[in-house]
C-alpha cells in the first residue's frame, strides 16, 4: 500500500491528515472508544501531541479528559466524593478556602499543565505574602493533593505535581519563619494580668484562662456547658464543637459539630486555679444570669458575650489583637517614662494559646501518649512535632547553664 503524503511530500503516519487550512490533524480513539481529533500548525508539532496521546492510551490515562479538564471542575468532583466521608463544616471550610485563595486563579489553569515547580512558587507566594499562616497552606496543599489524587485514579492524570511539595517547603527558611511559636510564661503572665486588671477586657479573663489551662480548640472550648464541667471530679469533657458558619440553605448561623476527630473526645483535669475560677465564674452567673443561647437543642453555655449570647471563633481573635495591641501601647509610654526597654507581647492568635499550652505541658511531662489524650492530637506526629520544639529549647537553655556554671576556663 502506497504512503500517504501530504502537499509538501511528507509522509503521514496513520490517523495523520492536512487540512485545506493548512493545519494538521491526528484521530483516535480514547480510553473509552470515543473517536478524538488534535490539531497542530506542523506535523513536528502534531507527532509531539501523538507521542504523548499514545503513551497515556499505552497507560490507560484519559488524554481528552487531561486536556480538557481544569482544575476547578477536578475540584468540585472531588469535593462530590467526600461529602458522605467529611464532616459538613470540614467541607465548607475546604470550599471556603479553595474559593478564596485557588479558584480564581489556578483554578482556571487545566489539570495536565499544573507542574510540580509551578506549585511550590505557589506555596512560597502565600507565605511571602504575609496574609496567609502555616496552617492555611497546609490546608491549600491538603485540598490540592486530594483533588490530583482522585485524579489520578480516574486515569487523568498520570502522576501528582502536588506530592511532597509541602515537605519540600518545610525544609525552607521561610516555613520557620512563619511557623507557630509558644507564648513564654512570662508573656503567659503578662497576657492574663494585664485582662484580669483591665476593666474594658476583665470580661474575656476566663475564657482565655480556660484556654490556657486546657489547651482547647477555640470551636470546643465555646461548646463547653455546664453540665460538661465536673467539679467533684475536677474533670472537663470535650464532646462538641460550637461553629458559625453558611450553612447549605445559605444563611449563617451557629450550629453543633461533632469534635474534629474521634481522639478530640476525651475528658481534660481540671488545675486547682481553673477551678477557682469557674467557680467564680458560676457563682457570678448565678446572679447575673446564664447565657440565653440556645443552639440544635444545647444550652448552658459556659462562655458568653455580654448580651448573654455564645461567641463567635472569629471575634476571639479579634479580642486578642485588641487587648495585645492596648497593653503593648500602655507598656510602651510607660517604659518610656521609666527609661527602660518595653516588655512587650507579640502577634498571636487563639490557636498559639492552645500551642503555648501544649508546650508547657511538654516541658513538664515526658509521656507522649498522654500529652496526645489531653491535646486531643488525631496524630502523634502533631504531639511529637510540639515534643520536639521543646526538648529542642531545653538543650539550647541546659547547654547555656552549662556554660555559666563551667569554671575550666
Amino acid at each position: 500500500m502506497a504512503s500517504r503524503k501530504d502537499d509538501k511530500g511528507y509522509v503521514l503516519w496513520k490517523g495523520e491528515s492536512k487540512r485545506k487550512d493548512g493545519y494538521y490533524i491526528y484521530q483516535y480513539k480514547d480510553i473509552t472508544g470515543r473517536r478524538r481529533v488534535v490539531y497542530a500548525k506542523d506535523l513536528p508539532a502534531l507527532r509531539k501531541k501523538e507521542k504523548e496521546i499514545i503513551k497515556d492510551l499505552s497507560d490507560g490515562i484519559d488524554t481528552y479528559a487531561s486536556e480538557n479538564t481544569t482544575l476547578n471542575m477536578a475540584f468540585e468532583r472531588c469535593m462530590m466524593g467526600k461529602t458522605n466521608n467529611l464532616k459538613e463544616s470540614t467541607c465548607q471550610f475546604y470550599q471556603y478556602i479553595y474559593d478564596l485563595i485557588i479558584r480564581k486563579e489556578l483554578g482556571q489553569r487545566k489539570v495536565k499543565t499544573i507542574k510540580y515547580s509551578e506549585l511550590k512558587a505557589f506555596y512560597l507566594s502565600l507565605l511571602v505574602s504575609g496574609k496567609l499562616n502555616i496552617c492555611t497552606v497546609s490546608s491549600v496543599h491538603t485540598i490540592l493533593h486530594a483533588t490530583f489524587k482522585m485524579l489520578i485514579r480516574d486515569e487523568i492524570i498520570r502522576v501528582n505535581p502536588a506530592d511532597d511539595v509541602l515537605a519540600e517547603i518545610k525544609k525552607s527558611g521561610r516555613w520557620k519563619m512563619n511557623e507557630r511559636h509558644a507564648l513564654t510564661v512570662d508573656q503567659q503572665r503578662i497576657f492574663l494580668q494585664y485582662i484580669h486588671d483591665d476593666p474594658i477586657f476583665s470580661h474575656w479573663y476566663p475564657l482565655f484562662a480556660f484556654f490556657l489551662s486546657t489547651g482547647c480548640r477555640a470551636a470546643e472550648a465555646l461548646a463547653i456547658c455546664w453540665s460538661d464541667i465536673d467539679f467533684t471530679k475536677k474533670e472537663i469533657q470535650i464532646r462538641r464543637n460550637l461553629l458559625y458558619r453558611k450553612r447549605p440553605s445559605g444563611e449563617y448561623g451557629f450550629y453543633i459539630t461533632t469534635p474534629k476527630t474521634k481522639k478530640s473526645k476525651r475528658e481534660i483535669p481540671m488545675i486547682d486555679k481553673l477551678e477557682q475560677i469557674l467557680r467564680e465564674e458560676y457563682e457570678r452567673q448565678k446572679q447575673d444570669g446564664f447565657c440565653k443561647a440556645v443552639v440544635d437543642g444545647k444550652k448552658g453555655f459556659v462562655f458568653m458575650n455580654r448580651n448573654g449570647g455564645v461567641f463567635r471563633s472569629e471575634t476571639i481573635n479579634s479580642a486578642i489583637r485588641r487587648i495585645y495591641r492596648a497593653y503593648n501601647k500602655e507598656e510602651t509610654l510607660k517604659a518610656m517614662e521609666e527609661h527602660r526597654e518595653p516588655i512587650l507581647l507579640p502577634h498571636f492568635s487563639c490557636h498559639h494559646l492552645r500551642h503555648t499550652f501544649c508546650t508547657r505541658f511538654c516541658e513538664n511531662e515526658t509521656n507522649i501518649k498522654v500529652i496526645q489524650a489531653v491535646m486531643g492530637h488525631a496524630n502523634i506526629e502533631t504531639t511529637m512535632d510540639i515534643y520536639a520544639e521543646v526538648t529542642d529549647m531545653k538543650k539550647t537553655e541546659a547547654i547555656e547553664k552549662l556554660s555559666h556554671n563551667l569554671n575550666i576556663f
